[in-house]
């Protein structure tokens, strides 16, 4: 199946000159968000993964399904102030200034191997806080899984070079 025909592109959203990847048409897709969760699960199925980690919002959306499938855990990564008990924090830069991300102190016990999903990487700033607060947190990085990868903005290369990084859909332009 090809996963791309189902990302709707939107020109000038949020801003003129972007083209938005609008996975809202892939996840309403049954067959497509299927195929998308069986892909990302033959990615990590040798992988021993403990715990899915999935970055606030669209990570919960791909990560939770498949730590299912997984026969893991999932373990949220939330902007400040939505974790109820202790966190640890990240704070990591954006286009436009910076941005954090919390954990649970707690969130895993030490050395849990731990795959890190997300609907999309860019820059790479979000997937880069949310591996420093895994390792923070004391457990193993095994991988990275992204639905869409704009590999324009050369956001993998902010990433550990030690750990898998797997995308599904590649867009080597805007």
């Amino acid at each position: 199946m090809d996963l791309k025909s189902l990302i709707r592109s939107v020109p000038d959203f949020p801003k003129p000159g972007i083209v938005f990847r609008d996975i809202t048409t892939l996840l309403s897709d049954p067959q497509g968000l299927q195929v998308t969760i069986d892909r990302l699960y033959e990615r990590f199925a040798d992988s021993r993964v403990d715990y899915v980690v999935g970055a606030e919002s669209r990570g919960f959306m791909f990560g939770t399904p498949l730590a299912y499938r997984l026969g893991a855990g999932f373990v949220p990564v939330r902007k400040p102030g939505k974790l109820p008990a202790d966190t640890l924090s990240e704070e990591y830069s954006l286009e436009y200034g910076t941005d954090c991300l919390e954990i649970h102190v707690d969130a895993f016990e030490s050395g849990s191997r731990v795959a890190i999903v997300d609907d999309l990487i860019a820059t790479g700033g979000t997937a880069l806080a949310t591996a420093n607060l895994v390792r923070q947190a004391g457990a193993e990085l095994c991988g990275f899984g992204f639905v869409v990868e704009l590999s324009f903005l050369n956001g993998r290369e902010l990433l550990p070079n030690d750990v898998p990084i797997h995308s599904l859909i590649s867009y080597p332009s805007e």
